[in-house]
């Protein structure tokens, strides 16, 4: 019963917070300037009224070219035109990226659903919630010191590869 008040809290909060950010920002006023025939004059300023900003903490796992999308809108002040200061932390890892969550350092964690997961399984009183994806594969990328223009799979054979950092297994495939 406590997860399905929790659900339809979050649900009611995504769909309130979803509307927020639909809102226009064309509520602009005309300033009542008399019209006159001086090439001088303005007649058509406008003030724009910004919503109220919101600071809102994300860590990433890692920088990943899956997630360009998201440094364009912040480079390009997307966040900042919809009242959100957002700022960008880098977890190094799913573990640290769920800690900052879990502790309150973060508001939002970009990471892979297994850290969600095991901290569900591990009976956590405040877990936290997938609400999101965002990419389709996985991240992974083969890469090499020398270009190799007639690669094939058997090129591999008796090589050594890094496969990402400890503790992950991204290499067995």
């Amino acid at each position: 019963m406590k997860k399905r008040l929790l659900a339809a809290a979050l649900v009611i909060a995504l769909a309130f917070t979803t509307l927020l950010a639909c809102s226009s920002k064309e509520n602009s006023t005309e300033t009542s300037t008399p019209k006159t025939d001086t090439k001088d004059t303005k007649n058509t300023e406008k003030e724009e009224t910004l919503p109220e900003s919101t600071k809102v903490i994300l860590n990433e796992v890692a920088h990943s070219i899956f997630y360009a999308p998201m440094y364009i809108a912040i480079e390009e002040g997307y966040f900042e035109n919809e009242g959100i200061e957002l700022e960008l932390i880098t977890g190094f890892g799913a573990d640290k990226t769920m800690t900052a969550v879990i502790s309150g350092s973060a508001d939002i964690g970009f990471m892979g659903s297994e850290a969600s997961i095991y901290t569900y399984n591990e009976g956590a009183n405040d877990y936290v919630v997938n609400f999101a994806q965002l990419t389709q594969r996985a991240g992974n990328f083969l890469v090499a010191r020398e270009e190799m223009p007639d690669f094939t799979w058997d090129a591999l054979k008796g090589m050594n590869i890094l496969g990402g950092r400890k503790g992950v297994r991204h290499y067995i495939m």
